[in-house]
């Protein structure tokens, strides 16, 4: 199976696209070579890109607090284990006092490095970061990778509490909701007031059906049409019928 996950709100797309990069930075992280440190890098550069755009700090010290607070009203429910209840609590309380104690905005410690952010604005001119436009980085990508990937740990370390606190938020939205089963009919599906208060849909189809999902969904509709994946026809369907899994997530 094939998982798609379609964010409902802003401040869900922003959490899955900073999950997504801090993932390919842990793939790199693990590397050795200057081109997969300078990968990095560039991942690093789009974080620090999201994080300056919204107020990511204040958003997840409170969605914590109200998650904490909706967790604490599941003791006495027979249904929900205490010793997982008191786990993904515990994790909560660490994470949002870790939170409180960064200081600053998220990422202002690379803001306040001028080295760093030289190398920032550069690298988003295409071929910006050649030795002769940036030779001062040149010289650290040549340095030994031990040295290099000491500094990486410094300026990656500082986010780790964010990185915990939003792990936390997407933990426990992919955890809720119910998975139901549908069917497209010929590569077309919907349903009218399926996501009224969902915050992401997952979407789940078999690997074995070479189709994509084009989702389009707000407060009143659900659709979703299948598309042919090696199909050269921009706006043509999957003429096949196509049964897939939907959890409507909501925190």
């Amino acid at each position: 199976m094939i998982c798609y996950e379609h964010p409902l709100n802003e401040r869900i797309r922003t959490l899955l696209r900073l999950e997504d990069l801090f993932n390919k930075i842990d793939f790199f992280s693990n590397k050795n070579t200057a081109t997969e440190h300078h990968a990095l890098l560039t991942a690093l550069f789009e974080i620090l890109e999201i994080t300056s755009r919204a107020d990511i700090k204040s958003d997840l010290l409170q969605e914590l607090e109200r998650q904490k607070q909706m967790l604490e009203m599941l003791r006495k429910n027979p249904n929900v284990s205490e010793t997982v209840l008191d786990e993904v609590l515990t994790s909560i309380k660490v994470t949002f006092r870790e939170m409180l104690d960064l200081p600053g905005k998220v990422g202002e410690h690379l803001r306040d490095n001028e080295w760093l952010m030289s190398i920032k604005q550069r690298i988003a001119i295409p071929g910006g970061c050649c030795v002769f436009d940036l030779p001062s980085y040149h010289y650290w990508l040549n340095l030994d990778p031990n040295l290099r990937q000491k500094n990486l740990n410094e300026w990656l370390t500082p986010f780790q509490s964010v990185r915990n606190a939003f792990g936390i938020v997407l933990f426990l939205l992919r955890k809720s909701g119910k998975t139901l089963k549908f069917v497209a009919n010929q590569g077309n599906f919907q349903q009218t007031g399926a996501v009224l208060s969902a915050h992401m849909l997952r979407l789940n189809i078999s690997n074995d059906l070479p189709c994509i999902p084009e989702i389009s969904a707000n407060k009143y509709a659900l659709n979703i049409r299948f598309i042919p994946f090696h199909s050269k026809q921009k706006n043509k369907t999957y003429e096949g019928d196509v049964t897939f899994e939907i959890t409507f997530c909501n925190l």
